[in-house]
């Protein structure tokens, strides 16, 4: 009994665990990723307007949020697995085997699912399908090697009874919706009807949306809008600095789950959550 004990205490004080510390454990978390847009050009003034802005008065924007390169790819894969891979473009196909969000998620006896708009369906590993790019689906990736298809699904399959939905999800718009071919205008009046509805029941049933941008229109600051609403946060402003390494530690600390890759260097994110701030 003894001997079980301390092999016990030795795996638990040797294990990569992530950050230690008070945060809160949404039942839900739905992570919104819009594309190549800074922080000024979301947040100028001349969308005030906007749903976006609205949003960010409900709940929490940073001001100091970033991605951590250039292009696309690289910047999700970090999001997802808390390293870049080796990869420095956007080529596709790419088939990795290494622990990630989603891996660490099932492991630890929650759920992932991505929600992918125009994925012809469940599990595909094509390229590119009309607007759909595999590019902006990270989890695709690991399909077949830590992760099951089930994961890989359509945005059709969004749950419309989000007590339904993983612990956490991907929502990724298609590129007519999420700014990178499309308009500011066109994936603010996406997110207004596709994500507001969630929002409003993540109010009031411990749930969490965190969307932001997987990086800017092609600066060295790489500086990015994020906002957070959920009736855990705190509305406002943050001016901590953040990024995707950040969000993932923070991710993972929810829900005790080891760190991954980078994210253990990152600070998960803090004195932003209602009653639950570091001492």
């Amino acid at each position: 009994m003894r001997h079980l004990l301390a092999i016990t205490l030795f795996v638990m004080l040797s294990a990569p665990f992530a950050h230690s510390g008070q945060l809160p454990r949404p039942d839900h978390v739905v992570i919104v990723i819009e594309e190549n847009h800074g922080y000024s050009q979301i947040m100028d003034n001349r969308n005030r307007a906007s749903y976006i802005h609205a949003l960010a008065k409900r709940g929490l924007l940073f001001t100091d949020s970033h991605g951590v390169t250039h292009p696309s790819l690289p910047n999700y894969l970090a999001l997802f697995s808390g390293s870049m891979q080796g990869v420095s473009n956007d080529s596709c196909p790419h088939t990795f085997n290494t622990d990630n969000l989603a891996s660490s998620l099932l492991h630890g006896g929650f759920s992932f699912v991505t929600y992918s708009e125009s994925l012809p369906k469940t599990g595909d590993l094509g390229c590119a399908s009309g607007a759909y790019q595999r590019k902006h689906n990270p989890a695709s990736n690991w399909q077949g090697t830590r992760l099951p298809a089930e994961i890989n699904q359509r945005f059709a399959d969004f749950p419309r009874d989000f007590s339904r939905l993983p612990t956490v999800s991907f929502v990724i718009p298609d590129q007519n919706n999420d700014m990178h071919d499309g308009s500011f205008e066109t994936a603010d009046q996406w997110l207004k009807t596709r994500i507001e509805p969630y929002v409003a029941w993540a109010l009031k049933h411990n749930s969490l949306l965190i969307l932001t941008w997987d990086e800017d229109d092609f600066r060295a600051e790489n500086h990015v809008a994020t906002i957070m609403v959920g009736p855990m946060v705190k509305p406002g402003v943050s001016m901590q600095r953040i990024d995707h390494y950040s969000v993932l530690s923070t991710l993972l600390d929810f829900y005790g789950l080891p760190a991954l890759g980078a994210s253990r260097d990152a600070e998960a994110i803090t004195g932003v959550w209602k009653n639950l701030d570091r001492m």
